[in-house]
C-alpha cells in the first residue's frame, strides 16, 4: 500500500510519525507502550513498531524495558527537543491536546474534528489551517465547550470553534445540509486518533 505523503508537516516521514511524536513529544514526562502509542494514534503495531526504533535511533525518543514490554519517551535532552514539541503541537497535537481536555467531561457521546484540519490529516492537499474545527455530539454544556475551545487554543495557539449537535440530529436519516456536509468530508475521531473518510 503507498502511504500519502503527510499534509501538515511535508517534511516528517509520515503522519504515523507525527502522531506518535504528537503523543510523546506533548507528554514528556510519561511513558507509553508501543501498543498504547498504537491504539492513541490508530497506528498497526509493526509501524509503530519500526517507526518508534527510528525515533529511538535518532534519540528523539528514549526506550526501556520492562520486562517484555517496551517503554518509550520523548528525549527532553535532545537539542532540539522544543523547537520538535513546538512544531509538532502546531501540526499534529490537536489529538492529543483535546483528548487530553475533555477526558472526563459528561455527556459528550462523539468527538470529532472536521473541516481543513480533518482534510491536511487525512492526506488532501491544500494550505495549512489556520483554524480547528471540533464537533461535539452530546448535550455538553455550552459554557463548558466554550471554556475548552479557549484553553486548547491557548495550547495549540490556533483559534478552535466546537460545534455541539444532539446526538439525534446527527444520526437522523434526514439530516441538516450542516451534518450532511460534514458527514461527506473526513473527519478525525478525537478518542481513538481514526481518520473517518
Amino acid at each position: 500500500m503507498k502511504n500519502i505523503a503527510p499534509q501538515l508537516t511535508p517534511f516528517v516521514r509520515s503522519d504515523a510519525v507525527g502522531a506518535i511524536l504528537a503523543e510523546t513529544l506533548g507528554h514528556p514526562e510519561r511513558e507509553f507502550t508501543l501498543a498504547e502509542l498504537g491504539r492513541r494514534t490508530d497506528t498497526s503495531g509493526p509501524v509503530v513498531h519500526r517507526e518508534v526504533g527510528r525515533l529511538v535511533d535518532s534519540a528523539v525518543l528514549r526506550d526501556r524495558y520492562e520486562g517484555r514490554n517496551r517503554l518509550v519517551s520523548a528525549n527532553a535532552d535532545h537539542p532540539l527537543f522544543a523547537l520538535m514539541r513546538d512544531l509538532i503541537a502546531a501540526t499534529y497535537g490537536p489529538v492529543p491536546v483535546l483528548r487530553e481536555l475533555f477526558d472526563g467531561i459528561d455527556r459528550v457521546e462523539e468527538l470529532l474534528i472536521y473541516g481543513s484540519w480533518a482534510a491536511r490529516r487525512s492526506g488532501e492537499s491544500g494550505e495549512f489551517p489556520n483554524d480547528l474545527d471540533v464537533l461535539v455530539v452530546g448535550e455538553t454544556p455550552r459554557r463548558t465547550l466554550s471554556g475548552i475551545a479557549t484553553e486548547a487554543g491557548d495550547k495549540l495557539d490556533l483559534p478552535v470553534n466546537i460545534t455541539r449537535i444532539a446526538q439525534v440530529d446527527w444520526n437522523s436519516e434526514d439530516p441538516s445540509p450542516f451534518v450532511s456536509t460534514i458527514r461527506s468530508r473526513p473527519l478525525v475521531d478525537v478518542r481513538s486518533g481514526e481518520i473517518l473518510a
